[in-house]
């Protein structure tokens, strides 16, 4: 018997303790462990299982993670969405980097993480939260410390618990995009994620998008909830929180109920963001609640300053002191060009501007919006007064007795009323419309004074006389101030004195680098802070147009990837710019620089591409002016001490209002190899020409060549034509400049901003895609539709654009302006 049971015991320990050591690591992959097609890992508590799956009649092979007990095989996480194994030869493994990898039966990377750091003992593990983590184990807070997490990068699902963020440290922002269709999990174009600048402090909000177009937007968070979503409130299925800190901005929720199972998915087909619920007796998903809701939730549908009732027939109603646009278009329940003021606001009376206060509202779009935590709402009124450009004022925060200031700027997008649990806004209205308000109160306010006697009337009278006779005298006296001209340089002034003191006279050394209108010196303060001082040539006929236009649209525009103007001197023949210093200079002595272009590695360089798609985009749609540049070109990009770039040079600049994207000139002026082609032959200039010379900055920030004077194995192409030309090969690599990038670059990245140059510099402005779509194909991995011909194939092209120029003098920048006298 004893024989017996030491035989037990030895089987024990041959075969039991090694199957207990191959589940125990079910949920884990191993350095030079593998994961094939038909092997799953599950996670620990047997909630999420990760492998293979197909979807309906497709063939084609996608590693993702569903939920293991539900029969409707729900998948919540895709990892090679867009790049499919077309067999059944895939595998997954951690590869000698430490990082996980998706190999085809060629063993060639269809997908991996993107750890930067290199783990002693890297390994994956799928967690009961659906989270797929590599993490080092070990470091011994590996359990925390993840390398990489497929959190971070989520599909069209938010799973409880996990953190819809922006990471403000290192930049990363989670976006949830649907699937294109049921079959294919590569991203459609209806996208959700939280856009705000936190360089601007404006307030956060999550929007919902349609391609680049808003779809629907939360409302930013008051508090209690987003001020669009009243229906967020205590609930028995689940908790939510919002925060907002200087290191990230995220929205979560859990389930109060473990035994509850509730997820909310991006739909592709109806365009909506659906919470859904197992219902295990009935093997379905139910939705909970879904977005948007009804008409009045579609993005903008009343257009400019109007309020959406949906329960009104129309839903849509200018606000008060506002009228339609376009009244037969009103009449007619065309809202797209919204409403405007009833009477103007006047910037030298604006202390006298009042405010109406509308209750329970989805408060505007906070895209041009400021917000302060620690203002009162007594702060708040007093800041936004003072500023002729503020529309609208609130609170940030509506707990307790309230807290925090919220300003807007210009026009008031996407407003709807609630019946309760809305935000109180205040709006801005002129002293006129004011007056007609108090008239309204003063009618009423008359039977009573009647009856008072014949007194009563005398005193009201008086008062009303007295009124008018200072508000005449007021606007009199503002007039005679400024000369009978309203003055709109909102920017400090320098004394020449102070400017000669902090440039050293001038000083030849201190000399930056000279341009079309002037030279541009380093100088400092006595307070030590550096500058950059742009100064006029006094010979320069067309310099004190371009200078105020400068002044003037600059000091309104604020953003990271903009230059701040700090002042301006205007003395006698002096006109003088005064910025902040950028310690790197401008981006062309870097990319066109031998010995500089070896220290500006891949990744770099794409941020300064994508730093510059910011700028414009916020030039072209998201500043409270349209503005086109005119003339973007690298030595007009300047680089800060991180090597941040910032558009500068707005002297050639033009606004737009409203829609109006585009207008022709005869005076025709920007720099050769950056221009489009129906602005240099045609006088025409819009977004597009911008987009055009990004398009071209683009290249040349690849190449490391200039667009002007590229001469390649073929003399007669562009560097356009080149990069076209090898992109028709299928050779766009032939492209890269691997003298200048000897460090490590994401060739797959390079391509693809190589792919987007080209969509910007189509002939055709049509073709060429806006800022805001560049923005986002730069920013996702979705497939980009293919380039037309662009512009200027050959020389001969460019040539024939140019022949009626004339030439200035050269600059030390190499870029020579143009100013054609007659547009063709």
């Amino acid at each position: 018997m004893a024989i017996f049971f030491t035989l037990m015991l030895i089987i024990a320990v041959i075969f039991f303790f090694p199957i207990q050591a191959v589940f125990s690591a079910v949920d884990t992959i191993e350095p030079y462990k593998t994961i094939g097609d038909g092997t799953t890992l599950i996670s620990i508590g047997g909630i999420f299982e990760l492998g293979f799956f197909s979807r309906g009649n497709s063939k084609n092979r996608y590693v993702g993670i569903w939920y293991k007990n539900i029969p409707v095989q729900t998948v919540v996480w895709v990892a090679n969405r867009c790049n499919p194994i077309v067999d059944s030869f895939g595998s997954l493994t951690i590869n000698s980097t430490g990082n996980l990898v998706l190999l085809d039966h060629n063993k060639s990377v269809i997908w991996s993480t993107n750890s930067s750091k290199q783990a002693k003992k890297p390994i994956a593990q799928l967690l009961d939260s659906g989270n797929l983590v590599l993490r080092d184990e070990e470091d011994v807070n590996s359990e925390t410390n993840y390398l990489w997490q497929s959190f971070d990068y989520p599909s069209d699902t938010l799973l409880p618990n996990m953190k819809f963020r922006w990471d403000l440290k290192s930049g990363l922002k989670r976006r949830l995009s649907a699937w294109k269709n049921w079959d294919d999990p590569c991203p459609g174009d209806f996208t959700h994620g939280t856009e705000f600048d936190p360089q601007l402090q404006t307030f956060t909000e999550f929007y919902f998008r349609k391609g680049t177009k808003k779809f629907y937007r939360t409302g930013p968070w008051n508090g209690l909830r987003f001020s669009g979503s009243p229906d967020l409130r205590t609930n028995p299925l689940y908790g939510f929180d919002f925060v907002d800190t200087e290191d990230e901005v995220y929205f979560i929720y859990d389930l109060k109920n473990k035994s509850v199972i509730s997820i909310l998915v991006l739909n592709q087909t109806t365009s909506l963001r659906e919470r859904l619920i197992w219902i295990e007796a009935e093997k379905i998903w139910r939705t909970y609640a879904s977005f948007p809701r009804d008409g009045c939730d579609k993005y903008g549908v009343c257009g400019a300053n109007a309020n959406c009732l949906i329960n009104d027939n129309p839903i849509c109603h200018c606000l008060k002191g506002f009228k339609p646009k376009s009244q037969e278009k009103w009449n007619s329940m065309d809202w797209s060009e919204g409403c405007v003021r009833s009477s103007p606001l006047n910037c030298l009376e604006k202390e006298k501007d009042g405010f109406i206060k509308f209750s329970d509202l989805k408060v505007p779009d906070t895209t041009r919006s400021w917000v302060n935590k620690s203002m009162n709402l007594k702060e708040c009124r007093a800041k936004c007064l003072s500023d002729c450009s503020c529309t609208a004022y609130t609170n940030s925060d509506i707990t307790g007795q309230g807290s925090g200031c919220v300003i807007w700027y210009d026009d008031l997008i996407d407003i709807r009323q609630f019946s309760d649990t809305g935000h109180d806004l205040f709006i801005r209205i002129s002293r006129l419309e004011l007056g007609k308000i108090n008239d309204n109160k003063i009618r009423i306010v008359i039977p009573v004074a009647v009856v008072g006697g014949v007194t009563g009337m005398l005193l009201l009278g008086y008062f009303i006389w007295r009124r008018y006779l200072k508000d005449k005298t007021d606007r009199n006296e503002t007039s005679r101030k400024n000369g009978g001209q309203e003055e709109d340089l909102e920017l400090p002034l320098f004394n020449l004195s102070t400017i000669a003191t902090a440039t050293e006279n001038f000083l030849v050394d201190n000399k930056l680098g000279e341009g079309g209108f002037g030279s541009v010196y380093r100088g400092k303060l006595e307070d030590g802070k550096q500058i950059a001082v742009k100064r006029l040539s006094i010979s320069s006929r067309q310099g004190v147009k371009e200078l105020k236009n400068e002044v003037k649209l600059i000091a309104k525009l604020q953003h990271r990837n903009l230059v701040t103007l700090l002042g301006c001197c205007i003395q006698g023949e002096e006109k003088v710019l005064v910025y902040e210093y950028m310690s790197n200079k401008s981006l062309d002595s870097f990319i066109f620089g031998q010995n500089e272009g070896k220290l500006l590695e891949w990744s770099k360089r794409f941020e300064i591409i994508y730093g510059i798609a910011r700028g414009l985009q916020y030039l072209h749609q998201d500043s409270r002016l349209r503005v086109i540049h005119r003339d973007l070109k690298a030595s007009n990009i300047l680089l800060d001490s991180e090597m941040n770039p910032k558009i500068s040079d707005f002297g050639l600049a033009r606004t737009f209002v409203g829609d109006h994207t585009e207008e022709k000139t005869n005076r025709v002026i920007g720099t050769y190899g950056y221009m489009a082609p129906e602005y240099a032959i045609n006088g025409f200039f819009s977004i597009k020409s911008d987009v055009f010379s990004f398009g071209v900055l683009v290249l040349e920030i690849i190449t490391g060549k200039k667009s002007r004077g590229f001469h390649g194995d073929n003399h007669d192409l562009t560097l356009i034509g080149h990069a076209w030309m090898l992109h028709n090969e299928g050779n766009s690599f032939g492209l890269l400049d691997q003298h200048s990038m000897e460090s490590a670059y994401d060739l797959k990245q390079v391509l693809r901003c190589i792919h987007i140059g080209l969509l910007c510099v189509q002939k055709s402005p049509a073709d060429r895609p806006n800022m805001s779509s560049v923005v986002f194909m730069l920013q996702s991995e979705s497939e980009l539709p293919q380039p037309k011909p662009p512009g200027y194939f050959t020389e001969m092209d460019s040539t024939k654009a140019n022949s009626s120029s004339i030439k200035p003098k050269p600059s030390s920048t190499n870029d020579v302006s143009i100013s054609l006298v007659e547009a063709r």
